[in-house]
Order: C-alpha cells, then structure tokens, then sequence
C-alpha cells in the first residue's frame, strides 16, 4: 500500500511536469531515452521507477534529482525525532540501492560517515576549511539543485555557520557536514552521480541527531 502511495507521488508529479512543459509521452521518451511503455507504467503507479529512471527524468526536465527521487519514494531524510534504527533503515535502503545500481560495489556503512564527519570536523576550525565552506557551499548548492528535504537543512546550517551562532562544538559539527557536502569525495564518491548524494542526506541526518543531543 505504501509503495502504491510513493508510485502515485511520482506520477502525479511527472504529469504536471510534462504538462508544464507541452511535452507528450512519445517525445518524453525520445528524450529520455526510456520507451514510452516503462514511463506510461510509471506514470499510471503500475510500475516504480529505478535511481536510473529517476536521474533520466530529472535531467530531461530540469528539476533537481532529489525532488523526484523522494516522489519515487526513495528515503532522504529522517524527521529529526525518529530513533536511531531510522538511520539503519535508511542505510539498509542504500545498500539496496547501490547493490541493483552496478556501478558502486563498496559497502556503506554509518561509521565511515561518522569517520569522515570527525575529520572534516576539526578540519572546519582551521582557516582554509573556514574558507572553503564560505567560497564553495554556493557554488555546489548551485550545481546539485537548491531545491530539497536535506538542501534546505545545509542552507539552514550554512546560515549558522557563516554568522557564527553556535558554541564552538556546534560549530564544528556544522562545519563538519558543510564539508561533507562540499568536498566531492567522501565515503561514495560525489561523481557517482546520484548515488554519490545518498550519504551527503545520512551525514545531514546525523549532524541533526548531534546537533539535538548537545542542546538536549
């Protein structure tokens, strides 16, 4: 019943884009490449689109990838109260997700996030970690789509980070997944593409958990 939900989120979404754009199944499919009877399915909640399906839609209609990747019913990010076995689930979808991909055959784990959280951590305090979070977050929010659950959250952070509100442990974590998301490679790599974002939105979601733990 709820991947019917998530199906019918998509296709819905998927209709008014293509209305908003004049564009017919038929030439939907010439540009994307996928035959019109797989989008026909799609869109009609007969079939759930794959991460690949998803990326082709998302280029072709310009919207940022996240967008429909969540309509797809794919997870992104937690509500900030749920328990920690949410990140696990979370993750065990990824691993799903990377093992039907192809194109990642590295297990993901939390705490390699966690490992690369710490370092980037520290690395956020010193000068030039200060300064690639102020010259880079735009830039990379420019090219990943500023639209979405965890880009609003970095934006949010961001916001933090610049203006310095926060103690210096806050700080740090703050910069500590600023980083993550700006440096290309972290524990999938960003050129990936999107598999490389998946654990940029879990990095979020445990920044999220430390940030409500400290001030708890």
């Amino acid at each position: 019943m709820t991947e019917m939900k998530e199906n019918t989120t998509l296709g819905l979404l998927l209709k008014d884009l293509l209305k908003e754009r004049s564009l017919s199944m038929r030439k939907f499919s010439e540009l994307t490449g996928i035959d019109t009877a797989t989008i026909s399915r799609i869109i009609n909640h007969k079939r759930k689109a794959t991460p690949q399906h998803v990326e082709k839609f998302a280029e072709c209609l310009g919207v940022p990838f996240f967008q429909l990747f969540e309509a797809a019913g794919y997870p992104m990010e937690q509500k900030q109260e749920e328990s920690q076995s949410d990140i696990h689930t979370s993750v065990d979808a990824i691993q799903t997700f990377l093992k039907a991909s192809n194109v990642y055959d590295n297990q993901f784990s939390v705490q390699d996030v966690e490992k690369k959280l710490d370092d980037y951590g520290l690395f956020s305090q010193t000068e030039e970690g200060k300064h690639t979070i102020h010259t880079s977050f735009n830039e990379k929010i420019q090219k990943v789509g500023s639209v979405g659950p965890f880009i609003n959250k970095l934006k949010e952070l961001y916001e933090k980070f610049t203006t310095d509100k926060g103690t210096l442990f806050e700080l740090t974590i703050i910069g500590s997944v600023l980083l993550y998301f700006i440096i290309p490679v972290d524990v999938i790599p960003d050129y990936v593409f999107p598999i490389g974002y998946l654990d940029d939105a879990i990095a979020v979601q445990l920044t999220g958990k430390s940030l409500l733990k400290n001030n708890g």
